[in-house]
């Protein structure tokens, strides 16, 4: 099924993913390779000159947050007062909105981060009332513009930054650098890149050039941290290194939980502790937001996944006011779980769904759902990921054309995992070969974890383990060699003795003194019992 593979062929295969080579610091452009960036950087001078009042609007997700306390921190190293907003995802909406602008008093001038660019009834408004407007953002540049002082989103045609895929904190980022370089600063933008590279990770952002580059600078220095809200991270990790893993499943998640199930101010704040005693507390306040979502999104998966209609290509599942901030997630979990792109929905009191939708294997749902918008109140997204809502009334008609549009797509359904990198043989995993791995780290998007595949696998233990006895611990072996692997939240069955297929990947186990290799399980196939 998969290529045979050792650790010379697999050399080979991550060296193709790198064409370039590795970037560093020094490869990354200049700040003023942003189109507007010269024009926003002096208007924000001149107004800390003119000591006139800037508000600050953020984003509800980590991408959002992180840009939020950029900004936020650099002003406090200014001792210069900026409010700073962070839409509520269920009063108000995405981005700045005029619902967001009737809450601000007169100010002169209004700063955006991570969101902005599709906010044009809003710039009419901030016209009219003489504020002047400057956005950042990196998202797709709509059909409509809004007219701002400055607009610095690196998809703009005449901006000659040289990279697309960047996040919205890393345009927070090349502000900051901007201004200290304007204001003559005494600031290490080193120390900035710790937050900037939890957003370009918690935001799926391609790992290759620079922000492979960001990434590995920012984590190196949040190793080194002395920052309150890093100290507490660490703590409740119990670790004394924090790698892009550790990001990706623990602080992103806490992060983005405020904002899905209350208010994401709480992270803005958390990120914002000036002291340890603050930092633990709020970081508390983020583990029950956290703890809230998982048990919902829990509930609300398991319901999904039994209305599921297997027949439809996508997946359309709609339930009575299910929680909004989950079902992006819950749309994720159910469209792995049967191989499809799948919508979830949630209806509201008055007949109206909204929901999010993400896509599974070729499918491009954003191409999809965007055909059927005639059915639709509000839609956006990308390939990957969606937002929508729509009427009741309409439910039934856009399922209809969703399924037949998918049809005319003739999208091909592989049966191979095109993260796995080929069938090794458990003889041939080494320390060797993990070293060669960690030299392609941080891994995420455009970098995807090593996975591999091993066949005729005979389990010789197994057992749940964990608070809730939601995960599998195995003890595995092929021909001579024998691996501890462990497969989380699954509740399927295994004997011992069982003959298994695996796919999975390779970490290092940390007990009692003793390095280990183990397995991390992500698909298990019986051959037979």
């Amino acid at each position: 099924m998969y290529p045979k593979i050792d650790i010379q062929s697999l050399k080979q295969i991550l060296e193709k993913r790198f064409k370039d080579g590795f970037l560093t610091l020094r490869d990354l452009p200049t700040p003023d390779s942003f189109k507007d960036m010269q024009k926003a950087t002096a208007r924000i001078a001149q107004a800390i000159k003119n000591n006139q009042k800037i508000v600050l609007i953020g984003d509800y997700d980590v991408d959002g947050v992180v840009s939020t306390t950029l900004i936020k921190s650099f002003f406090n190293h200014l001792d210069y007062y900026i409010e700073w907003i962070i839409p509520n995802r269920f009063e108000d909406g995405y981005g700045l909105s005029p619902k967001i602008l009737d809450r601000i008093d007169e100010c002169d001038l209004i700063i955006t981060v991570d969101n902005g660019i599709s906010a044009y009834e809003a710039g009419e408004i901030c016209k009219q009332r003489g504020i002047d407007l400057i956005i950042t953002d990196h998202h797709l540049l709509p059909p409509k513009i809004p007219q701002a002082y400055a607009i610095i989103n690196q998809k703009q045609p005449d901006c000659t930054f040289k990279y697309d895929e960047v996040c919205g904190a890393q345009i927070a980022w090349y502000l900051v650098a901007s201004l200290k370089n304007h204001l003559n600063i005494d600031i290490n933008m080193i120390e900035y890149l710790e937050y900037t590279a939890i957003a370009i990770i918690a935001d799926m952002m391609p790992l290759h050039h620079i922000n492979r580059a960001m990434c590995i600078a920012g984590i190196k220095s949040l190793n080194q941290s002395t920052k309150p809200p890093i100290k507490a991270i660490f703590e409740k990790l119990d670790k004394d290194t924090i790698t892009s893993e550790d990001i990706a499943f623990f602080v992103a998640p806490l992060l983005n939980s405020a904002g899905r199930m209350q208010d994401a101010k709480y992270s803005v704040e958390f990120l914002l502790s000036t002291n340890i005693y603050d930092a633990r507390v709020r970081l508390e306040r983020l583990i029950e937001f956290n703890d809230t979502r998982k048990e919902i999104e829990a509930t609300i998966t398991k319901e999904a996944i039994d209305k599921a209609n297997l027949d439809d290509d996508v997946l359309v599942i709609g339930g009575k006011e299910w929680h909004e901030g989950v079902v992006g997630i819950v749309a994720a979990r159910v469209g792995r779980h049967f191989d499809k792109p799948c919508i979830v929905l949630s209806e509201n009191e008055k007949g109206t769904l909204k929901g999010s939708g993400r896509s599974f294997c070729e499918c491009d749902l954003f191409e999809i759902v965007d055909e059927c918008r005639d059915y639709l109140d509000k839609f956006g997204g990308h390939s990957a990921a969606i937002g929508l809502s729509l009427q009741k009334n309409n439910l039934d008609s856009f399922v209809s054309k969703i399924q037949d549009i998918y049809k005319t797509k003739d999208y091909q359904k592989s049966e191979f995992d095109s993260e796995i990198v080929g069938e090794i043989e458990f003889s041939d995993i080494s320390f060797e070969l993990l070293h060669l791995i960690k030299q392609y780290e941080p891994f995420g998007q455009g970098n995807p974890a090593v996975k591999f595949y091993s066949t005729n696998v005979e389990i010789l233990l197994v057992e749940s383990i964990g608070k809730d006895k939601n995960h599998l611990r195995f003890l595995l072996k092929q021909g001579e060699t024998t691996f501890v692997a462990l497969k989380f939240k699954s509740s399927e069955k295994f004997e011992i003795n069982d003959k298994i297929n695996i796919s999975y990947t390779i970490n290092e186990n940390h007990f009692r003194g003793e390095t280990t290799l183990q397995l991390l399980l992500d698909k298990i196939t019986i051959i037979y019992q």
